[in-house]
């Protein structure tokens, strides 16, 4: 029966839980891949999938990457006289960037270049899965793809006595398949018997 260890990636790549989330995604987008292990020193802290990186860009406040030309003043029309006590008008920027991550000082200290990237100052230990999904190198690979499934996992990690041997994704497992490397051999007739009946005993 294939085993994890006949079809599993060797040549694993890792990401460090201090990697910011635009070098993740560099890192995937580079080589071709939909997820990879994190690793705190030798130790699996969790894996980082490209979902997990979408559904935190989808859930970040929608900052734009460069700031927009500024009015001429005559377009401005007449400005709101401001009353002493009343709340300054640049509160409306406070309010606007508050649940960014970013201070507003330091946005306008950067107004000449690209505003601040919400990816940049957002690392990998924060969006990663820690639930670790990981099998031996002796594991079946029928087994792996059920248990792949149940998880709803796109790759498990191949531990060998604690240490990473590999990796093997849903496409390890597709192509598998595709090559004919899945066998299962079913008996339909006792072959001992056969054997007898060919020697002359009945």
């Amino acid at each position: 029966m294939l085993q994890l260890r006949d079809i599993m990636t060797t040549d694993v790549v890792t990401l460090s839980p201090e990697l910011t989330l635009r070098d993740a995604m560099n890192v995937l987008g580079t080589r071709h891949l939909s997820g990879a292990p994190v690793f705190d020193g030798r130790k699996v802290v969790g894996v980082v999938s490209a979902t997990d990186l979408l559904e935190f860009a989808a859930g970040s406040s929608g900052v734009p990457t460069e700031g927009e030309e500024p009015a001429e003043v005559d377009e401005w029309g007449e400005l709101p006289a401001w009353e002493t006590g009343d709340e300054p008008p640049a509160r409306f920027f406070t309010e606007l960037w508050a649940d960014s991550g970013a201070d507003v000082s330091e946005r306008f200290a950067e107004r000449s270049s690209a505003e601040w990237n919400v990816l940049e100052e957002h690392t990998v230990a924060e969006v990663m899965t820690r639930k670790v999904c990981a099998l031996p190198p002796t594991a079946d690979v029928s087994a792996a793809a059920d248990y792949m499934r149940s998880a709803s996992v796109h790759r498990v990690l191949v531990m060998d006595q604690g240490r990473l041997a590999g990796i093997v994704s849903a496409s390890d497992i597709a192509n598998a398949v595709a090559d004919h490397r899945i066998v299962q051999r079913t008996y339909v007739f006792d072959t001992s018997r056969n054997e007898r009946e060919r020697g002359g005993e009945f």
